[in-house]
């Protein structure tokens, strides 16, 4: 298999994810909130929509329209994957991040209908929407793409 070590990269940081919003699901009620420090709370919410709770609130049809987009997107990211040469590490990484948050997401969407979120950043009286691990590898893949650097060898 092509990239044997970013799958299994992948399949650490999915169960991660996903054991992370288990820990939430099962311990707190949706909505409490647990402060840890002045910047920082764990609060536990369903996000219904997409990224920023967009096109939150939705019916049945939008739901199923992102499962569909999510689970598009998660396939385009193994296509590309697979067509990236093991010399763009990364590239790769980004690629493996991006794909491990998107699944991560999807698994929710398809179990529960909604994302689970619980981490909750705050500074004085700003606060970030409420996210977790796997918006924080989508952000970290799409960061490492966007600045990847080119390869210099000729």
């Amino acid at each position: 298999m092509k990239h044997k070590g970013y799958y299994l990269l992948f399949l650490g940081l999915v169960l991660t994810d996903q054991f992370t919003k288990q820990i939430f699901m099962s311990s707190f009620d949706l909505g409490q909130s647990i402060v840890v420090n002045p910047f920082l709370s764990w609060t536990y919410l369903q996000n219904t929509g997409a990224a920023f709770s967009f096109l939150a609130g939705g019916g049945m049809m939008q739901k199923s329209f992102l499962l569909v987009v999510s689970i598009l997107v998660s396939i385009w990211i193994v296509i590309w994957t697979q067509k990236t040469s093991s010399i763009y590490r990364q590239k790769l990484t980004g690629q493996f991040l991006l794909l491990s948050g998107a699944v991560g997401n999807l698994i929710d969407r398809a179990q529960y209908g909604f994302v689970i979120d619980f981490i909750d950043v705050h500074v004085n009286s700003f606060y970030w929407p409420v996210f977790n691990i796997a918006d924080s590898l989508i952000f970290l893949g799409v960061a490492l793409l966007i600045f990847e650097r080119k390869s210099t060898s000729k």
